[in-house]
């Protein structure tokens, strides 16, 4: 893999790429498929004047990045955030496409992003900042084009925004323009915890693979928003000791384990995981480079990078969040023995519950929250298993793995499509 700089290896753009350029030299990709698959198909910025309740008007700057439409319609998230970039909006369109690639589902990827403080603004500022971001993209999202979903800073309120934006200027109720919307108007059962439970499903086939147990297997997890926090919760049922939590304002640890459900309570009352009486502090990045079974870092992009990942002491890393892991951290953590789940399979239980929740609102027909669970964990074992047996039969590690299956999955179907001219 070409040696990155520093700043190279932080951007996720170029660390998609180089992932991608040595998994595509790896599979022998001819050169004009690699061109087609290296680039986005679409790539939109539109500017977004909102009416903030100051009376001030204020333009926010949006992006959406379609990848790939080859196996299906676009999917992926929108997240609001003052340090969205185009270029990281582009590897994380990238990285659904293979996520989707992986985990077999008939979606192409795409990412959007707007530039804002979601945070610092008002719920009807945020509402009529989404309701305008939708009428911009009405002519490029749909069912059958590109189906949006929540991600960092959104939630099921402004999928709700969205599908009913979008089905004001179709003229009729769409619910299936978006994932990840409330149960009452379209959601799907489960979908809330289904990234979390991907993890787990995954974590639990690679403990196997190693001869762990869940009951012998101390946990740190990264992040405790959605994903992680869903995740601590489900691994804690099934037996794993949750030992840290980090987040944005602290870390907490107790090397007995942490209750989970009181820390959630806690959360719930306090709004943060400071002063949670039964676990100490600690310092967020000692607590990332621990001794645990499993690591998961389940927040943003570049957490473990050439700098840090010598001192990872865990025995697997799970990939909760989009590109927590550089592609020279890799390298590092190859030597240390480390075992990778990487982000485009690991993290694939939010995209495939998502694509469950898009077949029943196509349907009509909802399912019982057991039926969502059991087809998810049939597509998360099947995924890993996968992708581990291509890593064994192609002597590379899960990611180049997970990229390579991903790649000729699509390309595959490419050259069955042909190319329109």
């Amino acid at each position: 893999m070409k040696t990155l700089t520093l700043e190279q290896e932080i951007n996720p753009w170029e660390a998609q790429s180089a992932r991608f350029d040595f998994a595509a030299q790896k599979l022998n990709l001819d050169e004009g498929l690699w061109k087609v698959l290296r680039y986005p198909n679409r790539e939109l910025i539109v500017h977004i004047p909102v009416s903030m309740d100051t009376g001030k008007l204020e333009v926010f700057t949006g992006f959406r990045v379609q990848h790939s439409i080859a196996r299906g319609p676009a999917k992926g998230g929108v997240r609001f955030s003052p340090d969205v970039t185009l270029d990281e909006v582009r590897a994380l369109a990238s990285w659904m496409t293979w996520k989707c690639a992986v985990a077999n589902i008939p979606f192409g990827g795409a990412k959007a992003g707007s530039i804002c403080a979601p945070h610092k603004m008002s719920q009807g500022e945020l509402e009529r900042m989404t309701r305008r971001y939708t009428a911009e993209l009405v002519e490029f999202i749909g069912p059958e084009k590109d189906v949006p979903a929540p991600d960092m800073n959104t939630n099921e309120q402004i999928m709700a925004w969205m599908m009913d934006t979008y089905s004001m200027h179709m003229r009729q109720t769409v619910t299936s323009v978006v994932t990840g919307k409330p149960i009452n108007i379209g959601g799907s059962r489960g979908r809330r915890e289904a990234t979390g439970r991907g993890i787990m499903i995954v974590s639990n086939e690679a403990i196997k693979k190693l001869g762990m147990r869940p009951e012998d297997t101390r946990v740190i997890v990264q992040g405790f928003g959605n994903v992680g926090s869903n995740c601590a919760r489900l691994m804690a049922q099934a037996g794993y000791t949750i030992i840290g939590i980090i987040e944005v304002d602290g870390a907490i640890y107790n090397a007995r384990g942490i209750d989970i459900e009181g820390l959630w309570k806690h959360r719930e009352r306090s709004g943060s995981i400071a002063r949670f009486s039964e676990a100490e502090e600690a310092d967020p990045a000692e607590l990332m480079l621990a001794e645990c079974g499993i690591l998961i870092p389940a927040a943003i992009e570049n957490q473990i990078t050439s700098r840090n990942a010598a001192r990872v002491k865990c025995r697997i890393l799970a990939e909760g969040a989009n590109g927590p892991t550089t592609a020279a951290a890799d390298e590092i953590l190859a030597d240390k023995g480390v075992m990778i789940i990487p982000d485009i399979l690991c993290n694939a239980g939010g995209v495939t519950t998502s694509y469950f929740e898009w077949v029943q609102d196509r349907q009509g027909y909802f399912w019982k929250e057991s039926v969502v669970n059991e087809q998810l964990e049939d597509i998360m074992i099947s995924a890993f298993h996968d992708v581990v047996r291509y890593a064994e039969n192609h002597s590379v590690n899960n990611r180049i793995a997970a990229y390579m299956l991903a790649i000729d999955r699509v390309a595959y179907t490419i050259r069955q499509r042909g190319i329109y001219a």
